[in-house]
């Protein structure tokens, strides 16, 4: 099978808003995927459907070969096994310090011996250069090196398929260059699958092996990150070239301000 992550014809929302709107998406193995778009596009979404936490009112998500949906409490736990997840801001646990952290997963999943769990921890926090910080708390440590704790964290079980929330967020330029080098790296190495939702478009596009750009829950454009930097679609040239004026509005839609102020009648 090609592809470790497949979805087909997603549709979710909440209430009467619709997130993701007939949404097709391949991931496959051994690749770096971008995710990229506005806020509100619903990226963080994607990831929270291939992971479980929530479910589509329609359509398919098969992470090898495996249907999502109908996977019940135990069949979820088993497939996040093979998962590995950097959230947005990180999520270290704060009171535990930074060798506890990476090997929380080894120990909530795992039946390795604590020598085992020490060697492994040290071996994936040498990875990301922070083996001499094993002892530190979370508040002891930068957002840059916090934030590589928690890449260390989401490869601690060397997972087929690894998740990234905008891992750069909040980090200075040396940070972001470094987060990316070792995403790419460690995804080669791993053999992984690499899902990488940003708003970054440098660093991502240095990375990306392919690129899917969402606007209002459908994909608008998507293609390698050399096609993207050519494009001559409106979004993708707004979102790249960080244009102010394009089919992305500055303002969530609703009514004028001259309604909202009774100047003018509700039409």
């Amino acid at each position: 099978m090609p592809n470790l992550v497949e979805i087909r014809d997603i549709q979710f929302g909440y209430g009467d808003r619709t997130i993701l709107s007939e949404l097709r998406m391949d991931f496959p193995r051994g690749k770096l995927i971008a995710v990229m778009g506005g806020s509100g596009s619903g990226k963080t979404t994607i990831l929270r459907l291939i992971g479980g936490q929530i479910r589509a009112q329609r359509g398919s998500i098969k992470v090898n070969g495996q249907e999502i949906s109908a996977l019940d409490t135990q069949g979820l736990y088993a497939i996040r096994r093979k998962m590995g997840m950097l959230f947005q801001h990180g999520a270290l646990f704060t009171d535990l310090n930074v060798f506890d952290n990476v090997a929380f997963p080894m120990r909530e999943h795992t039946n390795l011996s604590e020598a085992m769990i020490r060697d492994l921890v040290l071996l994936k926090l040498q990875a990301v250069g922070l083996r001499n910080a094993a002892a530190l708390m979370p508040a002891e440590i930068s957002g840059g090196m916090a934030r590589r704790v928690a890449l260390a964290r989401a490869v601690a079980l060397d997972p087929e398929l690894i998740m990234y929330d905008e891992p750069f967020a909040g980090l200075d330029p040396i940070s972001m260059g470094v987060a990316a080098n070792l995403i790419r790296n460690l995804n080669d190495a791993l053999g992984s699958t690499s899902i990488l939702v940003s708003h970054d478009v440098h660093e991502t596009f240095a990375i990306a092996d392919y690129v899917y750009f969402l606007s209002k829950g459908k994909i608008v454009a998507q293609g390698t990150p050399e096609e993207m930097r050519v494009s001559e679609d409106p979004y993708v040239k707004q979102f790249v070239h960080a244009e102010a004026d394009g089919p992305v509005p500055f303002h969530y839609p609703g009514a004028s301000l001259q309604v909202d102020l009774g100047l003018e009648k509700r039409t």
